[in-house]
């Protein structure tokens, strides 16, 4: 999971755990479910919740088999997913975080898109022209930076499951790896040019 540290620096992890299960534990899930029931003075029904608990992610096989334009950046490709993601996973988040977290999230995804398109149709031809792609490049990576804060602070709160932040997370390092290196790719490219 990501980290914003003490001098507002986003610490991506070098190596992300591949986890096979949902990071909510079934037996958290149905234990929460049963205190909450049993403190409201009503009936849980066990197995009925650990089937409900159980069910897979289906945003993320919903945004895999999204169509993305084969023309794009890769970068680009990314971050339109995880703007999917984003988008379908708090469509379903309760009312009382529509107004705080929810659109803050989409925004910041959407704000992205915008960023990166626009820094894609910059060419490279003279310093004003790298300085403005530069700098489209570096409001792309406070974007999803400020997108990793909001939503762990949203996971903290309920808004969004556990899982689900971890996928954001782990879609947020690869986008931020790859805009950095789309600047680096850039700079060496001014570099032989001049």
């Amino acid at each position: 999971m990501l980290q914003v540290s003490r001098n507002n620096n986003l610490k991506i992890p070098k190596e992300i755990e591949i986890t096979t299960k949902s990071a909510n534990n079934v037996e958290d899930i149905i234990e929460t479910k049963k205190v909450i029931a049993i403190a409201e003075g009503r009936k849980f029904n066990s197995k009925k919740e650990k089937e409900k608990a159980e069910v897979e992610d289906n945003e993320i096989k919903i945004i895999d088999k999204l169509p993305f334009n084969a023309n794009d950046l890769v970068v680009i490709t990314v971050v339109k997913k995880l703007c999917a993601y984003v988008i379908t996973i708090t469509e379903k988040s309760p009312k009382k975080f529509r107004g705080v977290f929810v659109n803050r999230m989409q925004n910041y995804c959407l704000d992205t898109i915008e960023y990166l398109l626009k820094a894609n149709f910059i060419r490279i031809d003279s310093a004003l022209n790298k300085e403005k792609r530069e700098s489209y490049q570096r409001e792309a990576i406070v974007k999803l930076k400020l997108l990793g804060y909001v939503s762990m602070v949203a996971e903290s709160s309920g808004c969004i499951l556990t899982r689900q932040y971890k996928q954001i997370s782990m879609q947020l390092a690869e986008a931020i790896n790859l805009i950095t290196s789309w600047k680096k790719s850039d700079d060496e490219r001014w570099k032989n040019k001049n």
